[in-house]
């Protein structure tokens, strides 16, 4: 929402600073609303006015030694300019406060706001009045909020404030958010807190989780009645991982509370704060000397190998599925033979699925569905049972706006894939933040946790997910010679036993559709269509016919070309569904192609009479299907197991409708449309290796019965052919 004083200050930023050039940064736009520029724009200001000569956005150690040196503490008698006052009034407006009017005056309302920003911070008892010292200045150029925000939790706040009222003297401990939630920078700063209350000079005290700081804790053991500064530490430690504990001593509900957490954790359940407890509390990995019983690794499991790690206790090896590389880690994927080695041995194997998955733009809807085929397809080839559970990773620090835009579409493609197309189960690899809001959107079963990435932000800050099955600490090598194998080692939750006996592993279908080679085949590939439809009558735009129904309409929705593009936009999609069901994948373009460039002005008519209520039903979407006609469709695959799901009835036909105005809901409709149209023909479930004769039967059979319907399926049957011929040529 746009605030008028904040308008203000951008206005005094490009007014005072020649729209932004003296400062190094573009014209600031006068919006009124906060952000991350203005914040910037500001703190290159008060660099500037204290004469830095290098002006950065990050409030750094330059410009906080130089404001300490040069303004110990700014107030009404020592502000150096009216700008330099006007830079703080508007930094003030930017995060909420009375900043006065910006006229470069410290006056009461300034000193009255000043004096609410440290109560909020939780250090006026330190830095008392009303003056800014410059810590608090750092803290007021930044977007840390002070006051609870969204679900901020108050128990939490609480904790943000004493944090920063007992340890803002210290060198390296700035100012941290007081806003209710925990964070990575809470998070160090509970480290800084730990290594000060443990005597670490400042210098030394570094806000990490390093062997000063583990053997430190070995002797700063918490029990039930202990009381001070270790207990608070403690019990903070406890809620800012979600812990329902009261903040302060180590009462009898902090022991209840520390037994669960230990049990959730996998440590030992002692009711005491020890050094695993604490460490786990403090660092995503935890204690990494705890012996897992759970491992993964990138190294094939031979005989010796497998009795290694049996002698060492483990029972779970994580293994991938596919490798895309032929040179990198080539023992990545399950070798041949491999898991009746593990069987053998009395292991069980969880399998694992990724290919690139390390930066956003991977992630994706399509390539969700794309990535669970091709598990589908190696599970089976490498004979995992039904039930099993792929994990599909994500290996980087996902951001949490990431996680929204990218992976949980991604996902959402995976679970549904998976779900409508085999019978295993879908887990996820990757950082805490990421696991948990996959498992709470209801797109994964279990989640293996990538927790020796201690300092990825998807880590610090955010407890263990709930559903946990395998958490990775660390990095080891077992046993010797032959048998000598690096593993990641894993805790084990038990909410995932792997699998402990497989199928015969079956060599990978061939001969499969893949997706076309658009750079070398797109264009030809258009310009045959539209050759071929223009010969049967079909010009690139317009042209006119019987419908159906029986209506003389023209064809003026949508032009050839632009057809041709949904189709190829949707290419992924129709090769998923060709490669799941074994069948070419023009047998489900074609009739989508022909449908959208026959598109006419009837057919909204008849979806918008259907939307009002004054028809039940209608032919819809991309391959203008009836909602009864795909549910009949549907219902055929499910109860042969093609699919999967819940029979649906006539009660459901508006849902099947609605749905059906989404692509990723009707073209496999369509796909399975012609699998049922097989079974009404009398003819064998397409294939491969289905004829001509009986593809052009298929086709007709889409259109329904009759004259008209033969006349649609020598019309589609050329269509088809034009693009098969390009689907055959990117597949050799």
């Amino acid at each position: 929402m746009a605030d008028a004083m904040v308008q203000r200050a951008q206005r005094f930023i490009n007014a005072t600073y020649n729209n932004g050039a003296t400062l190094g940064i573009s014209k600031l736009e006068e919006n009124g609303m906060t952000g991350w520029p203005v914040m910037y724009a500001l703190t290159r200001a008060l660099q500037y006015e204290m004469g830095i000569t290098s002006l950065s956005n990050a409030f750094g150690p330059t410009t906080l030694s130089t404001l300490q040196s040069k303004h110990p503490k700014l107030d009404a008698s020592t502000m150096p300019s009216a700008n330099f006052c006007r830079i703080l009034q508007s930094a003030l407006y930017c995060k909420g406060y009375d900043g006065g009017e910006i006229d470069g005056v410290y006056n009461s309302r300034v000193q009255s706001a000043v004096a609410k920003l440290k109560a909020n911070m939780g250090v006026d008892t330190v830095y008392s009045g009303s003056a800014l010292e410059p810590k608090v200045v750092k803290g007021l150029l930044n977007m840390d909020a002070y006051v609870a925000v969204g679900n901020g939790s108050e128990q939490i706040r609480s904790i943000q404030q004493w944090l920063n009222r007992r340890y803002v003297n210290r060198r390296d401990f700035y100012i941290i958010p007081c806003d209710g939630h925990h964070s990575r920078d809470v998070a160090k700063s509970m480290l800084f807190a730990i290594q000060y209350e443990l005597g670490m000079a400042d210098g030394t005290a570094n806000g990490v989780f390093g062997p000063g700081t583990q053997t430190g804790l070995k002797s700063h053991t918490v029990s039930l009645g202990a009381t001070g500064t270790w207990a608070s530490l403690f019990t903070a430690a406890m809620i800012l991982n979600k812990r329902a504990v009261p903040f302060g001593n180590f009462t009898t509900e902090v022991k209840t509370g520390v037994e669960t957490f230990q049990s959730f954790a996998k440590l030992s359940v002692t009711g005491i704060g020890d050094f695993q407890t604490w460490a786990s509390l403090l660092v995503s990995y935890g204690d990494q000397s705890r012996k897992g019983t759970a491992c993964d690794c990138v190294t094939k499991i031979t005989p010796a190998r497998a009795q290694a790690l049996k002698s060492a206790g483990y029972k779970y090896i994580g293994r991938y599925l596919y490798n895309p590389s032929s040179t990198s880690l080539p023992e990545k994927q399950i070798q041949p033979g491999e898991l009746d080695t593990i069987k053998q041995y009395g292991l069980r194997c969880f399998p694992i699925y990724q290919t690139w998955s390390r930066s956003a733009d991977y992630f994706r809807y399509s390539q969700g569905c794309i990535d669970a085929t091709n598990a589908i397809e190696w599970a089976k080839a490498h004979g995992f049972m039904a039930g099993t559970i792929i994990y599909f990773a994500v290996d980087y620090d996902a951001m949490d706006g990431e996680v929204t835009d990218y992976i949980l579409p991604h996902f959402r493609g995976i679970f549904r894939t998976i779900g409508e197309n085999s019978s295993y189960g879908v887990g996820i690899y990757g950082p805490r933040n990421t696991c948990q809001r996959i498992i709470d959107a209801g797109y994964a079963a279990t989640s293996f946790v990538s927790d020796m990435s201690s300092g990825f932000s998807g880590n610090l800050g955010y407890p263990l997910p709930t559903n946990w099955a395998f958490d990775q600490i660390s990095t080891i090598t077992v046993g010797s010679g032959d048998g000598a194998i690096e593993i990641d080692n894993n805790i084990a939750s038990g909410r995932d036993l792997g699998q402990g006996d497989f199928f015969p592993a079956t060599p990978m279908a061939t001969g499969l559709d893949v997706d076309l080679n658009k750079s070398l085949y797109q264009a030809p590939m258009l310009a045959d269509v539209q050759s071929y439809l223009t010969s049967i009558g079909v010009p690139e735009t317009g042209g006119e016919g019987w419908t159906a129904d029986g209506d003389w309409v023209t064809y003026n929705v949508i032009s050839t070309s632009e057809a041709f593009k949904k189709v190829m936009d949707a290419d992924w999609l129709f090769t998923n569904l060709a490669r799941t069901l074994k069948l070419r994948k023009a047998l489900i373009q074609a009739p989508v192609l022909w449908e959208l460039r026959k598109l006419n002005p009837l057919d909204a008519v008849a979806d918008e009479a259907v939307r009002l209520g004054a028809k039940d039903d209608s032919s819809t979407g991309w391959g203008q299907i009836k909602g009864m006609v795909a549910l009949e469709a549907r219902n055929y695959c499910i109860e042969r197991g093609i699919i999967n799901g819940t029979p649906l009835t006539s009660a459901d036909l508006r849902w099947v409708w609605d749905n059906l105005q989404d692509p990723h809901y009707n073209i496999p409709s369509v796909a399975y449309l012609t699998v049922y149209n097989a079974h009404q023909l009398g003819i064998d479930r397409p294939s491969l290796t289905t004829s001509l004769v009986d593809t052009q039967k298929l086709l007709a059979r889409y259109n329904g019965t009759g004259d008209k319907a033969a006349q649609y399926g020598r019309e589609l049957i050329g269509l088809y052919n034009v693009l098969e011929n390009y689907n055959m040529l990117s597949r050799a």
